[in-house]
């Protein structure tokens, strides 16, 4: 289902963005604890310029007549109690609906790639929904597909790096909020082993990981990053059997780049720490804890609709970070020392001012070779087809 990494190739002389595929979600649920909205140890997202995406049309979509009520479609591919990916959007979702009184929204969740899909596009189209949003990369080549019949219907998809007429992208800089955890996992990680469980091995993921050991090694030089893969981006049972497996290799951090909440859940069960993904998810193992870099879909849903009430929506994507709030760091918990608190708040700021880049070299594989000489940026397509591990990190980078 994932020919990404090839896909990926096609793409790295355009100055666009990959993103995080999904896929179709087991019928097991994450918890029975319903996730609370995620809380920012940053500044209010008030203050934050909104984003500025980068404009690939010239043609506005008139997509409302004048008083015509916008009607919004979200498509999921997990469930929104996921505790992570789903449960973001759907969180934002439902402040659009306060925010908004001429707008009404609605969604359909655990939808899978491929045809059904295209069937759910269609059926939300032909109903009069004028903005359709789909959140999982698989849907990207479906949304295109059906958005040629329907001109008139804005479409924007999250995660993936292609555009038309009436098709727009979104996504975040998840690696800055990445990296920034990672240097709160080197600092407790006493092992020096902090464990991760990998969903995929695509670019966007490898990337993120990536990010996770350089904050890790920057706080801690011995740190060891090793990874695991479920293969899934939502499957409880394997991310927890992964975490057990980590700590059995004697990481006593682990983090997560999948959707559930069942690695932190496994990390206190053997009395380790942990940094969850996508939302706030501290009361799921509240004894393990330490924070989430998490996605505010709100201020890029708030921008788009705005822009479609006022007929001057044309084809963009969005590619922001910490400098619009986008993609946050949690509030840490108490279980994060103050040296670990005070590394965090300097690169935050440093990486909002544009004085840090993650990835700035001198970045060297796991081979020793350097990769990114010293002071060198990669470019945005570099980091979109990034397919290699960096110094530090343990893993394959196949399933």
């Amino acid at each position: 289902m994932y020919k990404i990494l090839s896909m990926i190739l096609l793409i790295s002389l355009c100055f666009i963005f990959t993103g995080c595929g999904k896929t179709q979600p087991p019928s097991e649920p994450v918890a029975s604890i319903k996730a609370k909205p995620a809380a920012s140890n940053s500044a209010s997202k008030e203050k934050f310029d909104p984003p500025k995406p980068r404009i690939f049309g010239d043609i506005k979509i008139k997509a409302l007549e004048k008083g015509e009520k916008l009607k919004i479609a979200y498509i999921y591919v997990g469930p929104v109690g996921d505790a992570g990916w789903t449960y973001a959007h759907d969180d934002a979702r439902k402040k659009i609906e306060k925010k908004f009184p001429n707008v009404e929204t609605t969604y359909i969740e655990s939808v899978p790639e491929g045809a059904d899909c295209e069937r759910v596009l269609t059926q939300y189209a032909e109903k009069g929904y004028k903005l359709i949003f789909t959140t999982s990369f698989g849907y990207m080549d479906p949304t295109l597909k059906i958005a040629e019949k329907y001109p008139n219907v804005v479409f924007m998809h999250c995660s993936g790096y292609k555009q038309s007429k009436n098709v727009g992208s979104y996504f975040g800089r998840m690696y800055e909020t990445k990296f920034l955890s990672g240097l709160i996992a080197g600092k407790q990680a006493k092992s020096n082993i902090i464990g991760y469980v990998g969903p995929h091995p695509i670019p966007e993921v490898i990337r993120h990981i990536n990010a996770f050991a350089l904050g890790a090694r920057l706080a801690n030089p011995k740190a060891i990053v090793k990874v695991v893969w479920t293969n899934s981006w939502y499957n409880p049972g394997m991310e927890k059997e992964a975490a057990m497996s980590l700590i059995d290799a004697g990481a006593d951090v682990i983090a997560t780049g999948a959707d559930s909440a069942a690695p932190l859940q496994a990390a206190q069960e053997r009395g380790k720490f942990a940094i969850g993904y996508d939302s706030d998810s501290s009361q799921f193992a509240p004894k393990a804890y330490l924070t989430s870099p998490i996605w505010d879909w709100e201020i890029i849903y708030t921008d788009i609709i705005n822009k479609v009430l006022k007929n001057e929506w044309i084809s963009c994507d969005y590619w922001d970070g910490l400098n619009t709030g986008i993609v946050q760091l949690v509030k840490l918990s108490n279980l994060v020392t103050p040296e670990s608190k005070v590394l965090v708040e300097k690169y935050t700021d440093l990486i909002k001012k544009g004085e840090y880049h993650v990835f700035k070299g001198e970045i060297k594989g796991t081979d020793g070779e350097v990769i990114y000489k010293k002071g060198y940026v990669p470019t945005d397509p570099e980091l979109l087809k990034m397919n290699f591990f960096v110094e530090g990190v343990q893993g394959t980078l196949t399933k």
